[in-house]
């Protein structure tokens, strides 16, 4: 399907999964979310073998429930789909404070235990694994790098989708399913994202799947984009080039029924995408699909709480039951809420899931939280450098040779890429030629799939320089491009590198943490090359010059 046809979602493929694949669906997804509470809420007696008492719960408890229900089901469901038809995929989830599900979805498959070892498939790893979540000497609330399958933390938000299609360039069997949280689309960094699709290659790299997560609240806010008619999101995401399909609902088994059906469609379509563009059929930029997955926010939580709603608004976005320990009536509940999942169904006597369910997920590194892609150091390959010294500008005489430094730098630059074919970019938000390192385009052109004029010059959709005139989404493709274990160059005005302070600062976090985590193999560095520095103003002035992102950075 191509950019300049109709946005409408059509397939001819097999009947979806049946009713008895859908019921183990749900009692997978109702695990997840199982394991989920617990390990917001208790310290001890993770099945409930007993009573709940007040001694079993947390003294603080903390962590999002709200948007943990829907990560779930969407995990779920790709897990299905990977399955099914041996896809190689990641999972980014960009409201990455609904840490609990992916952790618990990590468990599941088992990878968790393989990482870290302690945490066992039982009754006493159930125990630990609930213990450890935002607790002292624990793990993070968020999906943060001590998450197997993790390239996104998902703490500041905004970065979740410029992260998945860093991940997919290059990477052409690839799909990137990339949730987003519906407040997450409120931010800037965000709202750009949605046109990295004009840069994608079918020919050469992998694909990337939104899922929107129009669970309709923030923290104490209603979200924009759920409170728009139908038919203006539509408009909207459709004018941003994607075929979009809708999940909407709140009750579980037709959510399952419509969801197993629209990421068929999905996968459906990418792959269609894919084999135009290799076989030579393509005509202009596909449209590529997205999900609007529409459920309530605290899906299967309490739907009530001291008379006031909580499932479905935003009193469910962080823990809906906040007095367990010393409310006996709030510990009824939390006790009837975790038996609604019917924990005694889905683990065996030891604590472990039953096999019927631990059967349900891909194996080896076709689980998402074992995919190589998600660990890039794994895959990272030394870059095939020149000698720099074969680039030194001859000095006969003082005084008698001109040069800039940059257009030296460019053929240095030309050289790598020729060297580095589908390992290497350079990224940057207009300002390649301005930089002066125009002998890249001797080897390459920039990258892009949207509509070409005669006057145009060095663009193609196999173009190996990135340029948008967004700095926030130049630095989230360039860190997804290097945490699924590639190199790259982010060139950027000295004064508006600054845009990225708060991105860098993150980067440089997930960097730090990485570091004691000996699975976690090293991924390249992120270079800078900062320009148009704060002596070379004349033509543009003092809202061009600010040299304070060297300090920012050797502060952090």
């Amino acid at each position: 399907m191509r950019a300049d046809h109709p946005a409408t979602a059509t397939t001819d493929r097999e009947a979806p999964p049946g009713t008895d694949e859908l019921r183990l669906i749900d009692a997978y997804w109702r695990a997840a979310n199982y394991l989920s509470v617990g390990q917001i809420y208790l310290l001890d007696n993770p099945l409930l073998r007993e009573p709940l008492k007040p001694g079993h719960i947390k003294p603080r408890l903390l962590g999002h429930f709200g948007t943990t229900p829907g990560l779930n089901f969407i995990y779920a469901h790709m897990n299905r789909v990977i399955r099914a038809r041996d896809l190689d995929a990641i999972f980014i989830a960009g409201p990455g404070h609904g840490g609990p599900g992916v952790v618990a979805n990590t468990y599941l498959e088992g990878t968790y235990t393989e990482v870290y070892p302690s945490i066992t498939r039982d009754l006493d790893g159930l125990r630990r694994l609930f213990r450890q979540f935002s607790f002292p000497g624990g793990i993070p609330s968020h999906v943060a790098p001590e998450t197997p399958g993790s390239i996104h933390e998902g703490g500041e938000l905004g970065y979740s989708l410029a992260h998945a299609y860093g991940a997919a360039f290059d990477n052409p069997d690839l799909i990137a399913c990339c949730v987003v949280g519906d407040g997450e689309a409120e931010t800037g960094p965000l709202a750009t994202s949605w046109h990295a699709n004009k840069f994608l290659n079918p020919a050469r790299d992998g694909a990337v799947l939104p899922v929107l997560h129009l669970n309709g609240y923030k923290i104490a806010n209603p979200t924009v984009l759920a409170r728009i008619p139908e038919s203006e999101l539509s408009a909207l995401l459709e004018g941003y080039g994607y075929t979009v399909h809708v999940v909407a609902g709140d009750e579980p088994m037709a959510a399952h029924e419509r969801m197993a059906q629209v990421l068929d469609q999905a996968v459906d379509e990418i792959q269609a995408a894919w084999r135009e563009a290799r076989d030579g059929r393509a005509e202009g930029r596909p449209r590529w699909p997205m999900i609007v997955l529409r459920t309530p926010k605290g899906w299967t939580g309490p739907k009530q709480v001291d008379g006031l709603q909580v499932e479905g608004s935003f009193r469910s976005h962080q823990v809906p039951l906040a007095e367990v320990r010393s409310n006996p009536e709030h510990l009824a509940m939390l006790e009837s809420w975790m038996r609604s999942y019917r924990p005694d169904e889905l683990f065996d006597e030891r604590g472990a899931l039953v096999s019927e369910l631990a059967s349900l997920p891909p194996s080896g590194e076709r689980r998402m939280s074992a995919n190589p892609h998600a660990n890039g150091g794994e895959l990272l390959r030394d870059l095939s450098l020149p000698d720099f010294r074969d680039y030194a500008v001859e000095v006969g005489t003082p005084g008698t040779t001109s040069s800039e430094a940059t257009r030296v730098l460019g053929t240095f630059l030309r050289d790598v890429i020729r060297r580095n074919p589908s390992t290497f970019r350079v990224f940057g938000p207009d300002e390649t030629a301005s930089n002066r390192l125009s002998a890249v385009f001797e080897a390459t052109d920039k990258a892009w799939d949207a509509e070409l004029l005669p006057t145009d010059e060095q663009l193609a959709p196999d173009g190996r320089v990135m340029e948008v005139l967004s700095e926030h989404l130049c630095q989230g493709w360039l860190e997804g491009y290097l945490l699924t274990g590639r190199h790259g160059l982010f060139n950027c005005y000295e004064a508006f590198i600054h845009i990225v302070d708060s991105m860098f600062n993150q980067h440089a976090k997930w960097l730090k943490v990485t570091r004691g985590l000996a699975w976690r193999r090293p991924i390249a560095s992120l270079n800078y090359l900062l320009s148009s520095h704060v002596w070379r103003q004349d033509h543009n002035g003092f809202s061009h010059q600010d040299p304070g992102f060297i300090d920012h950075v050797v502060n952090k």
